[in-house]
């Protein structure tokens, strides 16, 4: 059985023979190199970062456009740590799905070390404070989900966990975004050297969220004593510390079952998942998708890797915001949205089954290509059209990659103004479009208020997915019944005149709101009612 060591790397034919690609630089000398210069460090060791991130960096490890590695660290799950990274020297055995069910696997080596980030540890702080202390160091990045630079909760109020780090200074750091300003601070006492701080989550505005967080923890230790003025200064000089935003695009899902069996037959020894004490499920795998989009913005103080050599879009923050938009707004999550609410209503457990539905995938069709396109943000250093037919023709097909409605329809009322609202502004701003042509956005928001009904095509019970604002619409859809087209009785007045909801008054966009009031009827006519809508208007 082959085992994911470094040591087993030297048995290429083996690996071969097993289908796996192996580094072809030396991890070794890597490894040396980056304990002497290191260059980046990143936060959050999960599968976007091993299954995307961490490949970056070998493809040009293995180009000869780098001779460092990356450091991963991490603040929340230190299991991580110790049974993924050191179990197996820091190598994932990176498995990439394609639509036709097959796979392309690789070893990817271009993790010199994993750290906790710690600070009640001396020995692994230690380490990433001399890290950050060294002139090398060109940047941190993450990948640490939205939540991961919070300090606030729901209230607007600081977490306990936010307070203590404030009262306790820059020595004993917990959460995430008070262990990097720690890790700044150190930095600046030691010269004050230049540096990139780089969120890559998927999450608008990334790179002002990290600022915010790091800057709020920074002002708090001036004002309690522990830090200088001059380290607030040194943190606003973006010649010193820059936060590039960026936008990062790449399914990831959990790992899967079926992967882990291929991978065993193969003769690849533990593979098996583990649950750590934190309750994370994750592999010495990672299944991915292939098609992967990186747009950063070119602000990096003191150098970066040659990052654009493995494919990553460099660029202007006004770009980085356009590609973001291009995708939210247009080429792919106003598809997943629609795909999310008629799949619950028709009984679907997977996107990928939903695109064998000729309507189903007619509808997506519509609502990007005949309805998307004309008003998409095109950011020219991506194809809107070749984006979206990606999405439409390889990513939301596969069958490997297992996400199910049920889950994208979570928080639907959050999606909808910037998913569907931002077209129907954009139709209205223009005097060569007609917002009274829509077809497939009108379908899609009227499928949405059927789906809060929580009864599905065969009128049986069905649950509605998580929405902070579930109970206010249910409420607000009182009387409404599901296979009853009389029960309405106007109900949707209030919210269909809601701007929030839809980033317009839908009664001010045209003919919009009467006709998803129609569809919406149509919707409840009965049993089957759902699918006699969708074949009416799609065919």
């Amino acid at each position: 059985m082959l085992e994911l060591k470094r040591s087993a790397l030297k048995d290429k034919g083996a690996w071969e023979k097993a289908g796996v690609k192996v580094p072809g630089f030396d991890v070794d000398a890597m490894i040396a190199e980056t304990q002497q210069n290191p260059v980046w460090v990143h936060f959050g060791i999960g599968n976007i970062f091993r299954g995307f991130i961490a490949g970056l960096q070998q493809v040009i490890l293995e180009k000869g456009e780098a001779k460092s590695g990356i450091i991963a660290a991490d603040t929340f799950d230190f299991d991580i740590v110790d049974q993924i990274g050191k179990a197996y020297d820091n190598l994932t055995l990176m498995v990439s799905l394609k639509p036709d069910g097959s796979t392309d696997k690789e070893i990817v080596a271009s993790l010199a070390g994993m750290v906790k980030g710690d600070s009640s540890n001396a020995e692994e702080f230690g380490k990433l404070k001399a890290i950050a202390a060294n002139p090398s160091l060109q940047m941190f990045s993450f990948t640490i989900t939205e939540k991961g630079y919070s300090l606030y909760n729901m209230q607007g109020e600081l977490t306990p966990l936010a307070k203590n780090d404030m009262a306790n200074g820059p020595e004993k750091p917990v959460h995430a975004m008070s262990v990097v300003a720690a890790l700044l601070y150190h930095r600046f006492q030691n010269g004050a050297m230049p540096v990139a701080v780089v969120s890559m989550d998927n999450c608008s505005h990334n790179g002002e969220k990290v600022q915010s967080a790091v800057m709020t923890i920074a002002k708090a230790w001036m004002e309690n004593g522990f830090v200088p003025a001059e380290f607030i200064s040194y943190l606003e000089d973006a010649s010193k510390v820059s936060f590039p935003w960026s936008m990062i695009d790449k399914i990831t899902p959990r790992p899967s079952k079926i992967v882990e069996d291929q991978l065993a037959e193969a003769g690849i020894a533990s593979m098996a998942p583990i649950v750590t004490a934190k309750n994370t499920f994750i592999a010495p795998f990672v299944n991915a998708e292939i098609p992967q989009y990186l747009v950063v913005e070119d602000q990096f103080p003191n150098g970066r890797p040659a990052l654009e050599k493995a494919g990553v879009y460099f660029c202007d923050r006004d770009t980085v915001n356009q590609v973001e938009k291009m995708k939210v707004t247009t080429c792919l999550n106003p598809l997943h949205t629609a795909l999310a609410v008629y799949g619950c209503l028709l009984g679907y457990n997977k996107i990928a089954d939903e695109m064998n539905d000729p309507q189903l995938k007619a509808l997506v069709e519509l609502i990007g290509y005949k309805e998307g396109i004309p008003v998409v943000v095109d950011p020219k250093i991506l194809s809107p059209m070749d984006f979206i037919r990606e999405v439409i023709e390889e990513r939301l097909p596969n069958p490997f990659i297992p996400d199910m409605p049920q889950r994208i329809a979570t928080d639907t009322s959050q999606k909808i103004p910037v998913r569907f609202g931002e077209t129907i502004k954009s139709y209205l701003g223009r005097s060569d479009l007609d917002v009274n042509s829509l077809v497939g956005v009108p379908l899609a928001l009227a499928g949405w208020l059927r789906y809060l009904l929580g009864v599905n095509d065969d009128l049986e019970p069905m649950e509605v997915s998580s929405d902070p604002m579930l109970a206010t619409l249910q409420e607000q859809l009182s009387g409404v019944q599901a296979g009853d087209p009389s029960s309405y009785q106007g109900q949707l007045k209030d919210i269909l005149s809601n701007p929030v909801l839809f980033a317009v008054n839908l009664y001010e966009a045209g003919d919009l709101a009467a006709k998803v009031e129609a569809l919406f009827v149509e919707l409840l006519a009965g049993k089957g009612a759902v699918r006699n809508t969708l074949v009416k208007y799609l065919g």
